[in-house]
């Protein structure tokens, strides 16, 4: 037994269960010997420093605490920290990545719902079927088909901003549905996006030409309320905006103003303060469908995180490699 890893389950039990089947517990038992915190409270950081000590790897999640510095100056042993979820900027600062050691996420499991939630409001939107349902219940037949015709998706122009883990999947989903799509992301080359099925144009282009903005960039700096009253101004009148990646992207207010005068139409299921405060004047907009950060949230994403990350510490054990890994370069454009 001298020879396993030594892993650290940092997360509540509970939240371990839920994403971790029982197969892939066995699976990560087998390949090490696991410690699992003993209470069901987020760890603290003086909680995580004394039990990182002599941990090869140490498998995080929502609620483990940042790796400070006297975390790292705990984890004498560590090689690899394989992130349970998606985002890991908060968790692990710069110094993670000295002395060798890796980190890999599960960033590819939540992809294909929040994909398929974007083409849920994309198509919600066109077609009004939320507002046909309600005026149906609550003023009969002719009141819901007074709501008609919408439109259809395909040959729609789309805009996607952004294409990483989750706006591929948008891609892939819309070109199915034969959208025309177009694409504002200043990492993908034009011969990248040609092979996606992609007409790559600057942010104002696709701002002014694509009835239907979908954005799916990461938070760094370098979008931080990258759209605001200027790109707003610049939607078609009746643009749809759809939200589902992250609010620090987009400047509420101004998004909130250009709302409230009735000219575009949103779906949003993020937002700069969650939850979001019952007096929101976002809940009282008929042209806009809110939800409450739930893109993510299915039975098979929960259990496809575990999956990776036991896949992922099976690979690092075995080969020494990570499918997902997240290198130090790569955090000045991550989420």
């Amino acid at each position: 037994m001298e020879n396993k890893a030594k892993l650290l389950i940092a997360m509540r039990p509970a939240l371990f269960d839920m994403l971790f089947a029982e197969a892939q517990q066995e699976r990560l038992r087998a390949l090490g010997d696991l410690t699992m915190q003993d209470c069901e409270d987020n760890l603290s950081e003086a909680q995580l420093t004394r039990l990182i000590g002599g941990k090869d790897i140490v498998i995080t999640c929502w609620g483990t605490p940042s790796f400070s510095d006297a975390v790292l100056a705990a984890a004498d042993r560590l090689k690899l920290i394989a992130h349970s979820a998606g985002t890991i900027k908060r968790l692990l600062p710069p110094p993670v990545f000295a002395n060798g050691r890796r980190v890999t996420h599960a960033a590819a499991a939540m992809a294909i719902p929040v994909a398929e939630t974007t083409l849920l409001l994309i198509l919600l939107c066109l077609r009004r079927f939320h507002k046909i349902d309600r005026a149906f219940k609550d003023d009969g037949w002719e009141a819901a088909r007074a709501l008609t015709p919408g439109s259809e998706l395909a040959g729609m122009r789309i805009g996607i901003i952004g294409a990483g883990h989750t706006g591929r999947e948008v891609i892939k989903k819309l070109n199915a549905l034969d959208a025309d799509l177009w694409l504002y992301d200043p990492y993908v080359s034009e011969t990248d996006a040609a092979a996606l099925g992609l007409r790559k144009v600057d942010l104002e282009t696709l701002l002014r030409a694509c009835p239907v903005v979908t954005l799916q960039a990461p938070a760094t700096a370098e979008t931080y309320r990258m759209l605001g009253a200027e790109q707003f101004g610049w939607m078609q009148d009746g643009a749809i905006f759809i939200n589902t990646a992250r609010p620090r992207l987009v400047d509420q207010e101004a998004l909130l103003a250009e709302l409230q005068s009735g000219r575009i139409s949103a779906a949003l299921d993020v937002f700069e303060t969650e939850p979001l405060p019952n007096a929101s004047l976002f809940r009282q907009l008929d042209n806009v469908i809110i939800t409450p950060h739930v893109a993510s949230v299915t039975h098979q994403a929960r259990h496809r995180q575990g999956a990776i990350i036991t896949d992922e510490v099976a690979r690092f054990l075995g080969e020494g490699k990570l499918r997902f890994e997240v290198t130090r370069v790569m955090l000045e454009t991550m989420a």
